[in-house]
Formats: structure tokens, sequence, C-alpha cells
């Protein structure tokens, strides 16, 4: 890690930009032929890239964001919002052709499942980059891979021109609808230096069974890089090419929404590594994120700012390391 006085931090995030429709507490989900009713519903800015744009940028750290959304109403609110948020937008396309992507979320009984309209993002690739967009940025973060086929197609080329221009990457695919999983990861895991996916997300990426066997198939593909397993509140655990270290997490027991935690967890993992931390306290304060994103709906409305999250750690969680934290 290089001294925090060295670090002049900008991040790049290239990925999907959708709006969120959250359906609270929804009594069964929904079966054919039937109807079911929400007690409330949340229209908000969603997607991965998005929210840890969002949360990083409200962190303090400098943002830009590279995406495609369509010419209408959505594409204007998520647009706005991100600038509200902090991150600069210059770099978001708007497509004539394309309406914006839309996620559905139905929540029930502390679980949730989703169906996305992908819209614009399933169109958005290389072709939409302006020639200046890896021009004094010192961090790459790219999100929701199989939501975006031609980022996906394209990815390793993407992560080779930005290790050239001498920038850190991190990865989170997040999941493959098709379940298909169809990256080179020896390749990318050889040249990215934070892969982030939560555990059902490794086991499928690993094709393993269990966390062990999947550690054991791709620990010899790490040269500087770093895998870290998001569990949840049990905590996260990571490896690299000579050690593996399981870090615990905190738990938030009264939950308002788990939606973008993980996310909000990338984003604390990242701002405190553009700091100099070392990797432990870079998960730890990843946790905290995460735990602090889920005292609020929609996963970008928590994390207001540095102080704010260190309030709510300490006066809602009582997490006693937050003070290690200063900035």
């Amino acid at each position: 890690m290089a001294d925090k006085k060295v670090f002049n931090p900008k991040v790049l995030v290239i990925g999907e930009l959708n709006m969120d429709l959250i359906l609270d507490n929804v009594a069964s989900f929904p079966e054919l032929g039937k109807e079911k009713i929400a007690s409330d519903f949340n229209l908000t800015m969603g997607s991965s890239s998005a929210i840890f744009a969002a949360n990083l940028a409200r962190l303090g750290t400098p943002t830009a964001f590279c995406g495609m959304v369509g010419k209408d109403d959505f594409g204007h609110m998520i647009t706005e919002q991100l600038r509200e948020f902090g991150v600069d937008t210059s770099h978001v396309t708007t497509s004539p052709q394309h309406k914006t992507g839309l996620t559905a979320i139905i929540r029930h009984n502390n679980d949730r499942a989703m169906v996305t309209y992908p819209g614009a993002m399933e169109h958005f690739g290389p072709d939409n980059f302006p020639e200046n967009l890896f021009t004094n940025i010192r961090h790459l973060h790219i999100s929701s891979i199989f939501m975006q086929p031609v980022i996906q197609e394209n990815l390793l080329a993407i992560v080779n021109k930005a290790k050239k221009q001498g920038m850190t990457i991190s990865l989170d695919t997040q999941w493959d609808p098709d379940e298909r999983w169809d990256l080179d990861i020896p390749a990318l895991l050889s040249k990215v230096d934070f892969f982030l996916p939560n555990e059902d997300e490794f086991l499928a990426l690993s094709g393993s069974p269990t966390i062990e066997e999947g550690i054991t198939k791709l620990q010899p593909h790490l040269t500087d890089g770093t895998i870290i397993i998001k569990q949840g509140t049990s905590g996260a655990l990571y490896f690299t090419a000579d050690e593996i270290q399981s870090i615990p997490g905190y738990h938030n027991k009264q939950p308002v929404d788990a939606v973008g935690a993980g996310d909000s967890f990338n984003a604390g993992l990242i701002h405190r590594y553009l700091q100099g931390d070392d990797i432990q306290d870079c998960i730890r304060f990843g946790h905290i994120t995460g735990a602090v994103s889920t005292t609020s709906a929609g996963g970008t409305k928590a994390i207001k700012s540095f102080e704010t999250v260190q309030n709510i750690a300490v006066n809602q969680f009582s997490i006693t390391d937050v003070d290690d934290f200063t900035g």
C-alpha cells in the first residue's frame, strides 16, 4: 500500500443503470393467476454499479460513472440522482433507441425476488466510451457483467487497457441470470486487484460445491490480487496467492432493507483502499458501510457522508473500532 499522502483518488465506475421498484412486505410471493398486496413501495435509483458509485462519492472519494440510460423519465431521474450524490455523469450516454432498465424487487419475510428489464444496459459497450475515459483515473470498478453482454464480451480488453494506464481494478460480477457463468476467470484473476463475489456467486464462478474447493481451484491463478467472498452478517473471507483469512462482520438486528448492502460493502472497501489502509482494515470498514446501508431502504439513503456512517456505527451498532477510520 502506498502512503496516504501519495493518493489523489479518483474512481471510474463502468456499469449498468436502472431504476428499482421495491414492493415491500408482500404477503407471499406472486402466483400465476393470483394477485398479492404490498404494504408499501419505493421507486429509487437501482443497479449495483450506481449504488456503489453513489455511496463511494458520499464517503468522500471523487467518482465518475460511465454507462447508458434511455431518453426517458427514468434515465433523467437516474442521472439527476447520481449528480445529487456527487457523481460525475459526464460519461453517461443517453440512447434515443433504448429504454432505461428497471428492476422490480418483491420483498417478503426478509427475502426477495427480482425481475429486471435490462433496456439500454444490454447495448452499452466500448463503442460508447469517450476517448479520454481512462485519463487521470486511479481506480476502475466494474459490476454486473452478466447484465451487460457487450461489456462481458470486451471485459478482458477493458481490464487490459486499464492496467496499461496504471489503474487498480475491482470487479463484482453479480449473479448471472442465465447461470452460464461464461467468464475467463483465470485470465481476469491475474489482472484484477479485487474480485468481490458473494458466497453463491463464488461457488458458481469457481464451479465448486464448497468454498474450500473453490479456493483450491482459484488460488493458483492469483498474482497480486485478492478475492473477497462476501458472506452477509457472517463477514467475509478473503484470500490471496499465499493467505486465507476470515474477517467477522457487523449485524444490524433490525434491518430495514438489505438491497445494496454488498455494493455498500464494496464502496467502503475501495474508499479505505484508496486511503492506503491494509486489506483487513479495508474489509472491516466495508462491513461497517454494508451494515449501515441496511438501516434505510433502497441502498443509497443511509450513507449520506463519512460522518453519518461513523455516527450510525457508534450509536446504533455500538461499533467501537469505527474511531480507527478518520475519513
